[in-house]
């Protein structure tokens, strides 16, 4: 069981950028697709990056694409969301999660979740 902690979520103004990290316990971490979900106001988490276990396939969710990056390195246990262009409605508590398999992660499919790192976007 992976354990999840976030950071590097905070207030930035529109079209700026922020870079959040996702650091994992255990020895286990490369074997399991990560994602970054997020969960704004009156709304259900939902998902925003995916990176596969051997960091060879990542996908976004189409709000996202070209403005963010998920990366993930395995020496060091830790996933990455790169956060470009903000936009006031990416404003949300930002999670990352860690899948029950190596190939997909969604938000069904999550084993273990984060304590979520707020992130606000002003105009």
């Amino acid at each position: 069981q992976v354990q999840l902690v976030e950071s590097g979520g905070g207030l930035v103004q529109a079209g700026g950028s922020l870079r959040l990290s996702c650091a994992a316990s255990g020895r286990t971490f490369s074997n399991y697709a990560m994602g970054w979900f997020r969960q704004g106001p009156g709304k259900e988490r939902e998902f925003v990056a995916g990176i596969s276990a051997s960091a060879i396939v990542t996908y976004y969710a189409e709000s996202v694409k070209r403005r963010f990056t998920i990366s993930r390195d395995n020496a060091k246990n830790t996933v990455y969301l790169q956060m470009n262009t903000l936009k006031p409605e990416d404003t949300a508590v930002y999670y990352c999660g860690a899948s029950t398999n190596p190939t997909t992660v969604d938000v069904t499919n999550v084993a273990s979740w984060g304590q979520g790192t707020q992130v606000t976007v002003s105009s």
